[in-house]
């Protein structure tokens, strides 16, 4: 009998534990059923909300829908934002669920990972109204240099664009904190060797050249006698 007791106590200490845990399994499963649903419903809600505000207007003419495009994605910058905040719910309800199971290491990772989503709204929307801004700069950029009658106006319009485009994408990187320093770093020895090779072309071969360029851009007119 004391044998038998010894066999059969591990597992009834093992039972009582399941059903210990059964019902709090049994809330984190009705937690992710309603989150889930909740995440349906709150990214129906914002996107039809950023439509309604002509969002996706705004990232057309950034130039964003079209980079998605390009790269093959059949949906648009603010079907990116709805599965953003999609997922905003889906992990706060993991947690939620998680941390019922006493779960606590995955738990501190979902927290990481929910905090950044956040900071990758902020980000994208940045590079959304940067890109907006400087194509409007570009334009303006083109139209006055075409006024009086610089004949490159157009390069020199999307120069200053994709320079705006550029500084905001830094700005974006810097925010959510992934390598920054080291894009900063990039981009400034980019940077440096564009203005070298410049420096180069104009003070030691291109001289001529820059001559002619810079004639051709700002014509010198002969003065009225």
């Amino acid at each position: 009998m004391e044998k038998f007791d010894v066999i059969i106590d591990p597992v009834r200490a093992f039972l009582m534990q399941i059903g210990a845990y059964l019902p709090r399994l049994a809330v984190a499963v009705i937690v992710l059923i309603a989150g889930w649903l909740i995440a349906k419903a709150v990214r129906f809600a914002f996107v039809k909300a950023l439509r309604a505000l002509n969002f996706h207007i705004l990232t057309e003419r950034a130039g964003v829908d079209g980079f998605l495009q390009q790269g093959g994605s059949e949906t648009d910058t603010t079907d990116v934002f709805g599965v953003i905040v999609y997922w905003v719910v889906i992990l706060a309800a993991l947690i939620i669920a998680f941390n019922g199971l006493g779960l606590t290491h995955v738990t501190d990772l979902l927290s990481r990972v929910l905090l950044f989503l956040p900071k990758l709204l902020v980000g994208l929307l940045v590079i959304i109204v940067g890109g907006y801004f400087g194509r409007f700069v570009g334009n303006v950029v083109q139209t006055y240099l075409g006024n009086v009658g610089v004949s490159d106006a157009e390069v020199l319009g999307r120069i200053a664009h994709y320079a705006i485009v550029v500084f905001v994408v830094l700005v974006a990187v810097d925010h959510l904190e992934i390598g920054s320093g080291l894009v900063q770093e990039t981009f400034l020895i980019l940077l440096m060797g564009v203005v070298l090779a410049l420096a180069l072309a104009f003070g030691l071969g291109g001289r001529e050249w820059a001559a002619r360029l810079l004639e051709r851009w700002f014509p010198r007119h002969p003065r009225d006698d």
